[in-house]
């Protein structure tokens, strides 16, 4: 049997302004707060910013790689179900994962059911956020990278794309919070 693969939605403003590469930069110092952003969360439907959190709890910054409802980065489709599967760990730690896709509202909301995100799913469409954090680009889609935040919004690690590295596994990230809380 002949499967095609279905690319409606694919060839999308996003994907040509995200076509060619520009490399992942590690901006962003160690022990230095990281810039605020305001993004809708798609899986609670309400707007979230980064600052409200600040000097509350620790927060992830996931950003992945998603194309459209129905195409998953083959690198980041199991990071997001890892870090799914293991939500309650970073929550029984006080910890938050936000989930960052540069899908519009519309397949985000796919995305959130089809998976069962429980984590918040935030949509940057414009990729402005991926912009600011400086996570890269290619093939008409940001690249994915991991921030880990103390609870005063302060860095503690960051994990940028790599082919030989492509996302920090949950363990990693987890492990980056020992003693910081």
């Amino acid at each position: 049997m002949l499967t095609v693969t279905d690319f409606t939605g694919l060839f999308n403003e996003r994907f040509f302004h995200n076509f060619l590469p520009i490399p992942a930069l590690d901006n962003f110092r160690l022990g230095v707060g990281t810039p605020d952003f305001k993004l809708s969360n798609i899986t609670h439907n309400t707007v979230i910013k980064l600052s409200d959190f600040r000097g509350k709890q620790p927060v992830i910054l996931a950003f992945t790689r998603i194309f459209t409802e129905k195409q998953y980065c083959p690198f980041c489709y199991p990071h997001i179900q890892a870090l799914n599967e293991n939500y309650e760990q970073f929550k029984d730690r006080g910890i938050e994962i936000l989930l960052i896709t540069s899908t519009d509202k519309k397949q985000s909301q796919i995305i959130v059911k089809d998976l069962g995100l429980k984590m918040p799913l935030l949509s940057d469409p414009s990729c402005h956020t991926f912009r600011t954090y400086k996570t890269g680009q290619a093939l008409g889609a940001p690249l994915p990278a991991q921030f880990v935040l103390d609870k005063d919004g302060k860095l503690l690690y960051r994990h940028l794309f790599s082919f030989l590295n492509h996302n920090a596994s949950v363990e990693t990230l987890l492990e980056k919070y020992r003693g910081k809380q």
